[in-house]
């Protein structure tokens, strides 16, 4: 069989760098690619181009081909190294198996008989071992997408795109009133669910995770809640989220919803209920409650109506970027359980008049 000069196919030195080869590679790719080349010869150069270029770019093929020794030298004939004979290579199949035809590359896959005697142990039958197992095929899909009509000589290869991980972790933060009030970071607990470090997701018989190659991630974490937040919106801790395999950390986005048992929020503005007797929401009265400022005296007007509401300035949750919103005092009428006597006969006097 006929000896290929891999090093003259590219036209480079026998000890061309690694860069060298890639880059003569790629500019005979591309100037001979049959979809920008139409000469007769150019779809044979193609496939000697990448041939060439699957040994000259891999260290074991090369390794070996430069072994060959003096006789590369010698030009027309060549033969392959003991028990090498019967291997071939597969285009269709994947693979090296025995006994294969070389004789049609009708369509721009397979390689030379040359290249498959010399290099067809390295493949087996699985096309696995000791070798990237690139084939001509491979190369094409490297340069496909060029226009049939196109007859320009340079074009770009296609780059793969992969699925960045996702590092980052959503969690709610129920927050008061008082929360958001306060100037002093507030402390959570976060839980996440990771790829187990010691056998990276693997699991199976890994202690560290007990084979399901997950772990549970918890930590305590101190925010300072931003004045003037509203619900829904997010506190974002940097380098908080998950880690992967590399070191890369995500974020930790905290997302604000409001949780409060003494008061309504609704942005800046706050809602209290205060229970008033029967006795003083008709004669009104003078109370003292609590806000988020300090305690404080309201005076409850006479007649009051059970759901009324009474608005106090400036008493409710810190704006932005400055100022405060409103207190409203919803006034709730509250009958009480319990009634002493004198109580009793008093109502019964009362209820009489209103009849």
């Amino acid at each position: 069989m006929d000896y290929k000069d891999y090093y003259e196919i590219l036209g480079l030195k026998r000890d061309a760098k690694e860069a060298e080869i890639k880059s003569a590679y790629r500019k005979l790719a591309r100037k001979f690619h049959p979809d920008v080349n139409k000469a007769k010869d150019a779809a044979q150069k193609f496939k000697d181009i990448n041939e060439a270029y699957e040994v000259l770019s891999d260290k074991e093929k090369r390794s070996r081909y430069d072994g060959f020794g003096s006789n590369w030298q010698n030009g027309a004939g060549f033969t392959p190294p003991p028990g090498f004979e019967q291997y071939g290579y597969n285009p269709r199949g994947g693979g090296y198996t025995q006994s294969v035809n070389f004789g049609d590359f009708g369509d721009l896959g397979g390689f030379s008989e040359f290249f498959s005697s010399m290099f067809g142990d390295m493949m087996g039958g699985g096309g696995r071992a000791g070798t990237r197992g690139r084939s001509t095929s491979d190369f094409y899909s490297d340069f496909a997408g060029f226009n049939q009509n196109q007859q320009r000589q340079t074009s770009r290869p296609q780059q793969k795109t992969t699925k960045v991980e996702n590092l980052d972790i959503e969690q709610n933060l129920n927050v008061t009133a008082k929360d958001l009030m306060s100037d002093k970071p507030i402390k959570i607990k976060t839980q996440s669910v990771e790829k187990c470090t010691q056998c990276r997701g693997g699991g199976a018989s890994c202690f560290e995770c007990g084979g399901t190659g997950l772990t549970k991630k918890a930590k305590t974490l101190s925010v300072k809640i931003p004045k003037g937040i509203k619900e829904g919106q997010k506190v974002r801790l940097a380098s908080e989220g998950r880690v992967s395999d590399d070191g890369r950390k995500g974020d930790l986005y905290l997302i604000i919803k409001f949780n409060d048992k003494e008061y309504t929020i609704s942005d800046s503005d706050v809602t209290k209920t205060v229970d008033v007797t029967p006795a003083e929401a008709v004669l009104g009265a003078k109370k003292e409650i609590s806000t988020l400022h300090g305690n404080i005296k309201i005076t409850i007007p006479a007649n009051s109506r059970s759901g009324q509401t009474l608005r106090l300035k400036d008493l409710g949750l810190p704006k932005s970027p400055d100022g405060y919103g409103n207190l409203n005092v919803k006034i709730n009428i509250n009958i009480p359980e319990k009634l002493s006597d004198k109580a009793k006969e008093l109502y019964k006097q009362l209820l009489a008049i209103e009849n």
